[in-house]
């Protein structure tokens, strides 16, 4: 077997099976190149997004290049909790001024999304974008009043633990 192959026959909800593929895995010195052509393609997307997020909460940051390759692949993430994922990897990134728009574009999609994690978690996007690029605190913080007015419980939360935090 391969990742690839194992992430396929992965039933999208077992986190105890995607769990056993990253123990499997995650030594490997190709697998962060393995998962991140993987996040490329709608199949592996969900299960590969749950990898890198696991793999950045062990091994912490990875480089602009790793990041832009994710970045690109923004666009094309079908499924919610690859979304959701990826938005819970982004303190673990260091975003190029190159890259700076498209995650801009990502995340003002997601806030609108239906699933109100992904929606949560977009507003913590938006408060590690503006970590990185001052020019973004200002909007972040409106969005935040706007949706401390008219968001879910949940998502309040979500704005309250980075308030905090000192934002």
């Amino acid at each position: 077997m391969n990742l690839e192959q194992d992430i396929a026959r992965w039933d999208g909800k077992s986190s105890q099976d995607i769990a056993e593929i990253f123990s499997c895995y995650a030594e490997g010195e190709t697998f962060l190149g393995e998962l991140l052509a993987l996040h490329k393609n709608v199949p592996s997307q969900k299960g590969a997004s749950w990898l890198l997020k696991r793999y950045l909460e062990r091994d912490g940051k990875i480089g602009r290049g790793e990041t832009s390759k994710i970045v690109k692949t923004l666009s094309s993430l079908r499924h919610w909790e690859s979304r959701l994922h990826v938005l819970q990897c982004l303190p673990f990134m260091s975003i190029a001024v190159a890259d700076k728009e498209s995650v801009e574009r990502f995340l003002r999609i997601c806030l609108t999304d239906s699933n109100k994690m992904v929606r949560a978690w977009s507003y913590n996007g938006f408060y590690e974008l503006s970590m990185q690029y001052p020019e973004y605190v200002s909007e972040t913080k409106q969005f935040f009043d706007m949706a401390m007015k008219d968001e879910a419980p949940s998502v309040k939360a979500r704005i309250r633990n980075i308030l905090k935090a000192g934002f």
